[in-house]
C-alpha cells in the first residue's frame, strides 16, 4: 500500500499514515511519501511496534516504508 501524503499540512500526514496502518495485516508493509521528515510519527511507530526505513527522494520528499 502507498500513501501519498504530500501536500497536506500537520497533522493530517500523520493521522492518515496512523489510519492506514490499522489495516496493515503482519507481513505487509505501507510505504508513505511525505514532504518533510516525519520525526513525531517515528516515536508513534515505536510505541506501536513498528520498524521503518527512510529514504530521501531526489525531489526533497522523504520515502518511508513501515513494517512490524
Amino acid at each position: 500500500m502507498i500513501l501519498d501524503n504530500r501536500g497536506l499540512e500537520p497533522p493530517q500526514p500523520m493521522m492518515r499514515t496512523l489510519a492506514a496502518l490499522e489495516n496493515l495485516a503482519d507481513g505487509d508493509v505501507l510505504t508513505i511519501i511525505n514532504d518533510r521528515r516525519p520525526m513525531f510519527l517515528y516515536e508513534q511507530l515505536e510505541e506501536l511496534g513498528y520498524k521503518q526505513r527512510t529514504e530521501p527522494q531526489n525531489d526533497g520528499s522523504f520515502k518511508i516504508e513501515i513494517f512490524r
